[in-house]
């Protein structure tokens, strides 16, 4: 576990996937950024690579993470995502094993210990119990809790998971926290994921999809500050 990213509950992570690149991009970051000061959370946005540059320039308080990297070193590996050049370009970390990237367990582990090598944040996705126990024991910073099935549909993990999740991860390192992924449309699924008990929770298609989606931005940022400070009489 790399232990220089500073992220703290509870915080949101948005994934453009391949929908945004260039100044489209930059235009959504700018108001994210702008969001995360607002209710002070820590926001984790994973642009294209081509635009890790850009947006870690141009904005102050958002995570730029990026959306996957290879674990070979320095050296032969044409079309290969380099740890070193993902750092030098502005990332602060890397999200690994998505159900669009997915990764074998032996990938992840190398790749994580070349992230902590290198200095970069690692968030791993993970679609069950099963799979998260064996992440866990790999020490990243962050795991995303998101059954597959339920990616783009709008619907919910339910409160069993959610909670076995989350307890599954502390049982075996309690400095992994865990975003509950999946399903998040609008601010009221975010208010009712961190209500039920989650550190942080995240979306791609309730934002990119919705009718303004800078709006949705700010609507599931302060529905998850103001559920985070109801449970801790904030």
């Amino acid at each position: 576990m790399y232990k220089g990213l500073k992220i703290s509950a509870p915080f949101f992570e948005i994934g453009p996937k391949a929908y945004l690149y260039g100044e489209n991009m930059l235009s959504l970051a700018k108001v994210i950024d702008k969001v995360a000061m607002k209710y002070d959370v820590d926001i984790i946005v994973t642009p294209q690579y081509t635009d890790i540059s850009l947006l870690a320039l141009n904005t102050s308080r958002i995570l730029v993470f990026a959306q996957h990297m290879d674990y070979l070193p320095i050296g032969r590996g044409l079309g290969s995502v380099l740890p070193e050049a993902v750092k030098a370009a502005g990332a602060v970390g890397v999200m690994l094993n998505h159900a669009e990237k997915p990764l074998t367990m032996e990938e992840i582990q190398k790749t994580i210990e070349r992230a902590d090598e290198v200095g970069l944040g690692t968030i791993v996705c993970s679609n069950t119990i099963e799979q998260m126990k064996q992440i866990a024991k790999m020490s990243p910073n962050l795991i995303v809790a998101e059954p597959t099935e339920l990616i783009g549909t709008g619907q919910t993990s339910d409160i069993s998971y959610v909670k076995e999740s989350i307890e599954t991860v502390k049982q075996i390192n309690p400095e992994i926290m865990v975003l509950q992924g999946a399903g998040i449309k609008d601010g009221n699924d975010v208010y009712n994921v961190i209500k039920a008990g989650a550190l942080a929770t995240g979306s791609t298609s309730g934002i990119i999809k919705a009718k303004d989606p800078y709006a949705m931005v700010e609507e599931m940022i302060y529905s998850l500050r103001r559920a985070w400070d109801e449970i801790h009489n904030k």
